[in-house]
């Protein structure tokens, strides 16, 4: 099911980072590995971090944007080390890997991707694209010296999902008696829901482009607390036609 966990780097700027980020993940047996408009890449120095991980860098993908890099993925999580104007959802690597657990082993999510993004070494991910996430992550370091290296990012979090995974953990997810019956909607369908709802709430004048406030951010975060499944976003988009069509009338 590691297989399954895919890590997200966005516009690396160092290819050692990259190559030790590769080493992280075969450790704990992630192979998974997206890039997002990497600075270098390939490069020499990933290769001679990677201290044998070659594999790891060889099957990479490079892609020019986030949402490609997400776009078959079900549960999105993204690494944050600071507050957020808006508050999202918000774990810690080992609740991430009982949730990460829980949702790979489930009916649900039996065929579904986990994506953990890392952002730029010096600046993060933006709030927007945070709000990409279904839920945030974050270290608890020494507030005296938070600064991580993104490797060591990485290896924090796979630990976690690797423990969570081998030893069955999945305390602290939702639980429903019975495996979940209908697949998660990947990130692609969201986004398609997202920009449904965002040109209805425009349509019937609900939502003024010119001065929307964080009105789509927050009702991001809403249906994304859910986790949806593909069924509940096509009613949501059902809903939405139907409120378009009234709001021509």
């Amino acid at each position: 099911m590691l297989d399954r966990v895919r890590i997200v780097l966005v516009n690396t700027t160092h290819p050692g980072n990259i190559g030790a980020t590769a080493r992280a993940m075969k450790n704990m047996g992630l192979s998974d590995l997206c890039l997002v408009e990497p600075k270098l890449f390939p490069h020499e120095e990933a290769q001679a971090r990677a201290s044998g991980a070659d594999d790891i860098l060889t099957t990479a993908r490079v892609v020019g944007s986030i949402e490609e890099a997400l776009a078959d993925c079900q549960l999105v999580v993204g690494t944050s080390a600071r507050e957020r104007h808006i508050p999202w959802p918000l774990v810690n690597p080992r609740e991430l890997g009982a949730i990460s657990a829980q949702m790979l082993q489930s009916g649900a999510g039996a065929k579904g991707r986990v994506a953990v993004l890392f952002g730029r070494e010096a600046s993060g991910l933006t709030n927007e694209e945070l709000h990409l996430c279904h839920k945030h992550v974050h270290i608890p370091t020494n507030p005296d010296f938070s600064s991580l290296n993104v490797a060591a990012a990485v290896q924090v979090i796979s630990y976690e999902m690797r423990m969570a995974l081998v030893e069955g953990q999945a305390a602290g997810a939702p639980q429903w008696g019975t495996q979940w019956d209908i697949e998660l909607a990947d990130n692609a369908e969201l986004e398609r829901m997202f920009e449904h709802l965002e040109r209805t709430l425009i349509d019937i004048e609900f939502l003024d482009p010119d001065n929307p406030r964080q009105l789509m951010p927050r009702l991001r975060r809403l249906i994304l607390r859910a986790v949806p499944d593909k069924v509940e976003v096509n009613v949501l988009r059902g809903i939405l036609k139907k409120v378009g069509l009234y709001g021509k009338r």
